[in-house]
This record gives C-alpha cells, sequence and structure tokens, in this order.
C-alpha cells in the first residue's frame, strides 16, 4: 500500500473504534448504575464500574404483582406477531416481484404511498375501536401484520433469484405456494432473518400501543408495565420533593427512583434483544444490502 492507502486505512480504523467506543462506553455505564444502589447513585462519579455492587433496582422493576402477566404477553405478541407479520409480507413481497402480475406497479404505488402519509392517530384509533381490535390482545398483532418498507426489501430480494429456478419447478409440476415455501424462502434466509429481528424489535419495545389501545392492565405488555412504572415513580418522587423542600432524610426513601431505577429499566427492556441479536447477526449485514439493492 502507499503511504496514502495507510494513512486512509488508519483514519478509518480510528473512526471505527471511535463509533464503537461511542456506543459501547454509554451501555456500560448504563449497567454500572442498574447495579448500583439509587441513592449512592444520586452523589454521582459512576461511570463504567458500580461503586456499590446492588440489585436493588431490579427487585423494584420485579416488584409489579403482574410482571408475569405483561412478560408472557410482550413474548406472545412478539413471537406471533413477528412470525405471522414476516410470513404474510414475504408471500405479498412473492406475489408482486412478478413483471406479469396485473397492476403489480399500481399496488406498488399504492403501498408507497403509505409511506409518505398516513390518516393520523385519531382516526387511526377510530379505525381500531370500529373493527374492535382496541382493548384485545390482537391490536398488538394484526395491524403491524404488514410493513411497506418491509414489504420492499423482501420484494427486492426475491427479485434477484434467477427465474430459471421457478421456471424449472414448474415444469416439475410445483404450484405458486410450493415455489415459495420449497424454494424461494430457503433461498431467503438473510433477508428473512433481518426482517424477522425488525420486527421482533418493534413488537418488544413498542409501549404506545398498550398505552394508547388497552385500557385492561392485564393485557398490557412489559414495555408499557415498565414505563408507567417509572413514570408513577418519578411522579411521586417529584410529588414528595416538593412537599419535603430541603429535607433530604425524607427524599432518602424514595432515591432509589432517581437514574439508577431508570437504567435497571432500559436493561430489563433490552437484555433480551441482546441476547437473540447474536443468533441472526451473521444474515443482518447481507440481507440489507441484497434487499435494497437491485442489478
Amino acid at each position: 500500500m502507499s503511504a496514502g492507502e495507510r494513512a486512509f486505512k488508519i483514519v478509518n480504523y480510528l473512526l471505527i473504534i471511535a463509533l464503537c467506543l461511542s456506543i459501547i462506553l454509554p451501555f456500560l455505564n448504563i449497567l454500572a448504575l442498574s447495579f448500583n444502589p439509587g441513592k449512592d447513585a444520586e452523589r454521582g462519579g459512576i461511570f463504567f464500574w458500580p461503586r456499590i455492587w446492588s440489585l436493588e433496582n431490579f427487585e423494584k422493576v420485579f416488584q409489579a404483582s403482574n410482571i408475569g402477566t405483561a412478560f408472557a404477553i410482550s413474548v406472545f405478541r412478539t413471537f406471533v406477531g413477528t412470525i405471522a407479520s414476516v410470513f404474510l409480507t414475504a408471500m405479498a413481497a412473492y406475489a408482486l416481484k412478478s413483471k406479469s402480475l396485473p397492476g403489480g406497479k399500481f399496488f406498488m404505488m399504492l403501498i408507497f404511498f403509505t409511506m409518505l402519509f398516513s390518516g393520523g392517530i385519531i382516526p387511526y384509533y377510530m379505525l381500531l375501536k370500529s373493527i374492535h381490535l382496541t382493548n384485545t390482545i390482537w391490536v398488538y398483532i394484526i395491524p403491524s401484520l404488514y410493513s411497506a418498507w418491509n414489504l420492499i426489501i423482501i420484494r427486492t430480494f426475491f427479485q434477484q433469484i434467477h427465474p430459471s429456478l421457478e421456471e424449472s419447478a414448474r415444469i416439475d409440476g410445483y404450484n405458486d405456494f410450493t415455489i415459495f415455501m420449497r424454494i424461494i424462502m430457503p433461498l431467503s434466509r438473510p433477508v428473512i432473518a433481518v426482517i424477522g429481528l425488525f420486527n421482533a424489535v418493534g413488537h418488544w419495545n413498542d409501549w404506545f400501543t398498550g398505552a394508547f389501545y388497552i385500557r385492561e392492565a392485564s393485557l398490557r405488555p412489559l414495555s408499557t408495565l415498565l414505563q408507567e412504572m417509572l413514570m408513577s415513580a418519578e411522579a411521586m418522587r417529584d410529588t414528595l420533593s416538593q412537599a419535603a423542600g430541603a429535607k433530604y432524610e425524607m427524599l432518602e426513601k424514595i432515591q432509589i427512583t432517581g437514574n439508577s431505577l431508570k437504567m435497571a429499566t432500559i436493561i430489563v427492556v433490552v437484555a433480551p434483544i441482546i441476547i437473540i441479536y447474536p443468533f441472526v447477526q451473521k444474515y443482518f449485514a447481507k440481507g440489507i444490502m441484497i434487499g435494497s439493492m437491485k442489478e
């Protein structure tokens, strides 16, 4: 390599290292604060290692009486919603990839239109209520079955598969569904893994649906429950802080509701995704690149 190429390579490595540190160091700080007692964390000075190891923040998080039910609902909606969404979106993408589909370009234009404009929250709520989805567990799954962005990525990936594979399968007597299941889907594991990860993360982290479209506390997912618990704790702390004034001894009892509890909540929410991601990481870059380019 020439001197310029070596310098360019060094700069690239330095930028990559800086980017990695900008991601890793804040996460280590979150982890340290989550394992440090709230009263001690208020003193500051905790960066990447807890000053005092403690699980009291996580105990506070798991004290909620219905956290088991909320966790089960999150697992159910993530598992069922991800599988159903990926399968149905892939089926739609397989149909729309065909150049011989009547009105295919028109349908794609309509799908793309939904990415640019929406009806708003109030009309959306009225629609969900009119079809009796509000306050049911299916409000987490049915409205999110299709995503225009995911459909476009999968469709573009399917278009890269050589048509001769389908032609030979049809000569052997395969119908469209058999071709889709036995040829297209096995060859599309990278993009399926990526879209599956997108869906799973979206379902697991979604607190908005449970907060706005669900009235029954027993139907709220884990992310909504933790968000409500954190807001309630902070509201209580603000109220008691105003009432206590400068009396620190009264505030000592509620210091756990500060940053440490926030960080423990973040860890509880992101931990399952961190555990799952390494299993699909090898497909991630490949699926995105192939699904976003067309020759």
